[in-house]
């Protein structure tokens, strides 16, 4: 599974990329998991499986939607709290159900 984080510099989410792919590593699962600008997504539209974007960026959402809409790929706001508290695992379980 490819996992798509987005942030408005991709900064601000490569430290929940981190806590996601520990949490990945620790069940098990397999998943690819990186962070990018929201200028940047465009170039990996076609490799993502789920994309989340970044709750202080949450205003985009509909925007990457209808980019993501030919790819049949599902976009979600990452929880706040799961944001907030870097919560890993959480935002990684927000992620695998959005595949189902």
């Amino acid at each position: 599974m490819k996992i798509a984080l987005v942030c408005s510099a991709g900064m601000s989410t490569s430290m929940l990329v981190q806590k996601m792919r520990e949490a990945a590593a620790a069940q098990g699962l397999e998943a690819h998991i990186d962070a990018y600008a929201q200028a940047d997504l465009k170039n990996h539209m076609e490799d993502v499986d789920v994309i989340l974007v970044g709750p202080q960026v949450r205003y985009l959402k509909g925007q990457i939607a209808k980019k993501a809409e030919p790819y049949n790929t599902p976009v979600e706001v990452i929880d706040q709290m799961a944001y907030g508290t870097m919560n890993g695992e959480k935002v990684l379980a927000q992620a695998v159900a959005l595949t189902k």
